[in-house]
């Protein structure tokens, strides 16, 4: 069995209480990296913690970090909570993950993506008192995103994948019993360390810090932590510049309807789309245009029937 490791730095000050994440998903290893960077830095005393507390969790799903996969036995970042009764791996991080992240109050999440790209952040829903995600701390996240060095920003997840669930519901309704087990049609598998997050009273956010393999992935997530602990006042130094970015809202998810399903062409992360252009092809030869102008995010050629293939994104002032 696999063992959980956080390291965690705290001054004799009062001050906030940040948590920062790496590899929930085993193949996204630039947060890692940063992590240890800063771990070593602190453990030479090359940096001091001023205020308050951080924890650094370098691997926080060793078994997929071993795999060098996305997934252990399941993805950790969708339907993340603690359970009496774990079935799988992810099960028993969850149980050792959630209790630690309700003794913060911040999380910065760093993860990398499949298809090429620039970075970007993604942010909660606005302040709002509503069932799906109720939350008064926007203003926070989006002060925090403003300075982490990214140049663009994203919100809208789970709404949209809360509306893509109740599609998928339908549709799961014409497959053959046996396929339509395999289709997950919780509205809580959208729910991941960001969200439990502010589940838990707390604010967080999710840095994508580039392509997996990019070499200068590392030193995005480096430098966002570096100025998370600056803006927050947790280390003492010059407080990172605010900036103004792009702005993208999630609208739509589109699932794969067969694993044969294609795009047609290498759709990359921020993609500028048409209402009408043609994005795919499902396997039966039926054409996937786009319902509206945006841009196209998270395309997955690899995913499986009944998962998210892409989604799609409108502009938004809100990061300006």
């Amino acid at each position: 069995m696999h063992h959980f490791q956080s390291v965690c730095f705290e001054s004799p000050l009062a001050g906030p209480r940040l948590i920062v994440t790496g590899a929930v998903h085993g193949n996204e290893v630039c947060g890692t990296q940063a992590i240890r960077r800063l771990v070593a830095e602190f453990e030479r005393g090359e940096r001091r913690l001023a205020r308050g507390r951080v924890t650094f969790v370098p691997i926080t799903n060793p078994l997929a970090y071993q795999k060098g996969e996305r997934n252990g036995d399941r993805n950790l970042n969708r339907r993340l909570r603690a359970t009496s009764e774990p079935k799988d791996f992810e099960d028993h991080i969850a149980n050792w993950l959630c209790p630690l992240l309700a003794q913060h109050e911040v999380l910065l999440d760093l993860h990398s993506f499949q298809a090429q790209g620039q970075p970007f952040v993604m942010v909660g829903p606005e302040n709002n008192d509503g069932p799906l995600q109720p939350f008064q701390h926007a203003a926070k996240e989006l002060a925090l995103a403003k300075v982490l060095g990214v140049q663009r920003g994203v919100d809208g997840w789970l709404q949209t994948y809360a509306e893509g669930v109740h599609r998928r519901r339908a549709w799961a309704v014409s497959l053959a019993p046996e396929v339509a087990a395999t289709v997950d049609l919780d509205e809580a598998y959208g729910v991941g360390t960001t969200e439990t997050m502010r589940a838990l009273g707390g604010w967080a956010l999710t840095l994508e810090c580039g392509q997996h393999a990019d070499p200068q992935a590392p030193e995005v997530a480096y430098r966002a932590i570096v100025n998370t602990l600056l803006h927050l006042g947790l280390i003492e130094g010059e407080a990172p510049a605010v900036q103004s970015m792009a702005g993208l809202s999630l609208v739509t998810v589109q699932d794969k309807a067969h694993a044969d399903d294609q795009f047609v062409k290498p759709w990359v992360s921020f993609d500028r789309v048409r209402a009408g252009e043609l994005i795919g092809h499902h396997h039966d030869g039926r054409a996937v245009y786009a319902p509206h102008d945006g841009a196209i995010v998270f395309p997955n050629p690899k995913a499986r029937a009944g998962q998210e293939w892409f989604y799609l994104a409108r502009d938004t002032e809100r990061f300006r």
